[in-house]
């Protein structure tokens, strides 16, 4: 399609192709009713011309069973347009587990990308191809919009959030990252790329950045700094929830409610945890609100997922 449609931006994943081809389909149809009433006019208007002659007779016949299609066929084209976009919708919005997670934080004016493996980026985001890389985004300051055209997936980040969006890139090369919420004076300076990569070159490009330590492994350095371990290792004598198989478990709560350990809940127990205290747990833990920056909160949800992870590992 690019290459025959000069001015149809470039599709480089899944997301952009499903996208694309609804949009089609509505333009499809929206050019078509447009054929017909303009058709019609057309034809009208050379029947009927003056001079014509066409007979005039009969103007008063009624024509409901014309009327009546018409109403009928362009309702269910577009009743189908929106169940299929609707669907579209819930398949773009409902994340999945993706092979690659990557977290991702907006501020004035930048975006800043950190690897599972440690490797951390500023405006840039370098990806594999054929791979579906789904993003934790968060925000430190304003809201902001994460958008790749190419992918055709945008999203909107809220401070206090955090917001999941996923692509498949389906072609290598570079493509930009835009900030389509106003979000301060350099708005428009809130621009990056992100680059696909074929497997072994991405590859060498993890090893090129000289990171020792992964996502997690920092996130427990943290973790044991803050004194977190001094409750919530599996030895101390402090009554306090397990973390080990927490994420991605049902937590229920002390006020009856029940809620998915997910990357949101994790933020939340850590800067409000008042609010949000276990069931058959005392509320003694106290808020870190203002002492972590997003980048730290991210390195201590990747520390609770891969003790999730371990978990499944010895099972």
């Amino acid at each position: 399609m690019n290459h025959w449609i000069p001015f149809w931006p470039r599709t480089a994943a899944i997301n952009g192709i499903v996208v694309d081809n609804l949009y089609i389909a509505e333009v499809a149809v929206c050019v078509l009713i447009l054929a017909m009433v303009f058709g019609m006019m057309l034809t009208f208007g050379i029947r009927y011309r003056r001079g014509s002659t066409a007979s005039r007779a009969d103007r008063a016949k009624k024509s409901w069973y014309f009327e009546i299609g018409w109403t009928v066929g362009t309702l269910v084209a577009f009743l189908a347009l929106f169940v299929w976009g609707a669907a579209i919708y819930v398949w773009l919005y409902k994340s999945p587990a993706g092979d690659i997670e990557i977290y991702a934080v907006g501020k004035q004016w930048m975006w800043k990308f950190q690897h599972p493996g440690g490797q951390r980026e500023i405006d840039d985001l370098h990806i594999p191809v054929d791979k579906t890389i789904r993003l934790v985004l968060a925000s430190q300051d304003v809201i902001h919009s994460f958008f790749v055209p190419a992918f055709r997936v945008k999203h909107d980040v809220v401070p206090g959030t955090y917001e999941t969006v996923w692509f498949t890139p389906n072609k290598t090369g570079t493509f930009k990252i835009e900030c389509t919420q106003f979000c301060g004076l350099q708005h428009a300076t809130m621009t990056g790329d992100v680059t696909v990569l074929e497997p072994a070159a991405y590859a060498q490009w993890l090893t090129r950045q000289g990171v020792h330590e992964s996502l997690a492994q920092q996130g427990e350095a943290l973790f044991r700094e803050q004194g977190c371990s001094g409750c919530h290792d599996t030895n101390s004598t402090v009554h306090a929830p397990t973390l080990a198989g927490l994420y991605g478990s049902l937590v229920h709560l002390q006020d009856g409610s029940v809620r998915r350990a997910d990357e949101q809940y994790i933020r939340d127990c850590i800067l409000l945890p008042r609010t949000f205290t276990v069931a058959g747990y005392p509320p003694v833990m106290p808020s870190f609100a203002g002492q972590l920056g997003e980048d730290d909160l991210l390195k201590l949800v990747a520390y609770i997922q891969s003790l999730a992870a371990d978990k499944d590992s010895i099972r």
